[in-house]
């Protein structure tokens, strides 16, 4: 999360919304908000998800342990999963690669056209046309 917090204001200058949900209570987050300095500075809001129904629906529940994995997904304006990563539970995100998708993501909503692998903001797509199956 305070990865995530580090580059709100990149996501919101995308015009994207940032929760952060976790099966912990709503007491857990006060409290570790209160003593990590690092987690004081999100200013996106923190959900609890003490039902597991969230975690549940987006299927990010680890049942043995009853909290979520590590999970970043992202929503479309009409409200379909476009992606999901999960991470390791030792791993943290790579949160320039999640700033990165979601430009990915806003450029072809944009242009129409696809995204090529290492992408990045100013580089041109590839306009999709049958005509250039297998000649790329």
């Amino acid at each position: 999360m305070a990865a995530v917090a580090a580059i709100y204001d990149q996501l919101k200058a995308l015009n994207t919304e940032v929760l952060a949900i976790s099966t912990d209570s709503v007491f857990s987050h006060k409290v570790f908000t209160e003593v990590s300095s690092a987690v004081s500075q999100i200013n996106f809001p923190l959900l609890s998800d003490r039902t597991q129904q969230i975690s549940k629906a987006y299927r990010v529940l680890n049942e043995k342990t009853g909290a979520a994995f590590r999970a970043t997904i992202i929503i479309d304006p009409e409200g379909i999963i476009i992606t999901k990563f999960v991470n390791p539970p030792n791993i943290g995100r790579n949160v320039y690669e999640i700033v990165r998708m979601i430009q990915g993501l806003q450029y072809n909503r944009k242009t129409g056209e696809v995204v090529p692998a290492n992408w990045v903001p100013g580089q041109s797509g590839i306009a999709r046309d049958p005509n250039y199956i297998g000649r790329i």
